[in-house]
């Protein structure tokens, strides 16, 4: 997470549901309508450098640019074209969002809205949002993962990092123990399988010779990816009998493809990130608990209806 782009989060649904709207109407509005300046020129690059003003709101370059990034980070990986990704698509952000957000805000406060025991509840709601989010960043920009310890977790779990293999597998499939041993010695005396499967298998592949084409482990049942996917079977093998609550399968495999180990250098950026996120959540629990000890906490659970 980059630093700070959580508070622009907070407010990002009302900033699409602003987005696009050309002019926005607030009834009840007694004062004449603001007058809004907009800085229109090539926008600087420096701290707190002001791009409007809204009565006595100033809206900064870096509050234009941290709402940019929440909203562009909730695009669609398919919709590219609704990222805010020019300086016309900013300056239209900046006076069709942040510009109206403001108007609202002055009129909400011009209403005493904020009076309001629902408002001053939600406000509060919000704000130990805010802090607790900036306290969670807080305790995370203090993790750090070694190489050392990337290696070490990539070593423990390395089976744990290869790609899904695929097996092009045949199935018959039988009713009782009996028709599965006289099925597996046709096969040993040389019958095709694949006519076998169609004579003598009940599965609705068949009419297809007992063709299943490449799948996936997870696709079938556990009884039945222990065997089809074993490290025992290579291509052209059979498959001992084996029971499963369908009846009695013999399996063929006809082809493999996948399986192949992930290295290191490819998904190392990604197993940092697994470790830093596992050490948040420690670092995380560790502090609850230190808290929670030197809390006085009451929980009245009678009250809860």
């Amino acid at each position: 997470m980059k630093r700070n782009a959580f508070l622009a989060a907070i407010f990002a649904f009302l900033m699409l549901a602003l987005f696009g709207c050309d002019k926005i109407q607030l009834p009840g509005m007694k004062k004449a309508p603001p007058k809004v300046e907009l800085v229109e020129e090539q926008l600087p690059a420096l701290s707190g450098t002001p791009i409007a003003k809204v009565n006595n709101i100033t809206v900064t370059l870096e509050d234009l640019n941290q709402e940019v990034e929440a909203v562009n980070t909730m695009v669609a990986p398919d919709r590219p074209e609704d990222k805010i990704d020019t300086r016309d698509k900013k300056i239209k952000f900046l006076k069709d969002v942040l510009v109206q957000r403001a108007l609202l805000y002055q009129h909400a406060a011009d209403l005493g809205l904020e009076k309001k025991e629902n408002v001053q509840r939600a406000l509060e709601r919000g704000r130990q949002a805010i802090l607790v989010a900036a306290v969670s960043e807080e305790e995370a920009n203090k993790i750090d993962v070694t190489s050392t310890e990337v290696q070490s977790y990539y070593d423990q779990y390395k089976e744990q990092f290869k790609n899904p293999e695929e097996r092009h597998i045949l199935e018959i499939l039988v009713s009782t123990e009996a028709e599965a041993k006289d099925v597996l010695i046709e096969l040993l005396k040389g019958t095709d399988f694949a006519t076998l499967a169609q004579q003598r298998s009940k599965a609705p592949s068949a009419q297809n010779g007992g063709d299943l084409g490449f799948i996936k482990p997870g696709v079938r049942s556990p009884q039945f990816d222990t065997v089809a996917f074993s490290n025992s079977l290579e291509t052209g093998d059979y498959s001992n009998i084996f029971k499963t609550p369908e009846g009695y399968y013999i399996l063929k495999i006809e082809g493999k493809k996948g399986g192949q180990q992930q290295q290191l250098a490819d998904i190392r950026e990604n197993l940092k990130n697994l470790l830093k996120y596992v050490k948040y959540q420690k670092r995380i629990e560790d502090l609850i608990g230190n808290l929670s000890r030197e809390a006085k906490i009451e929980i009245y659970e009678g009250a809860v209806k």
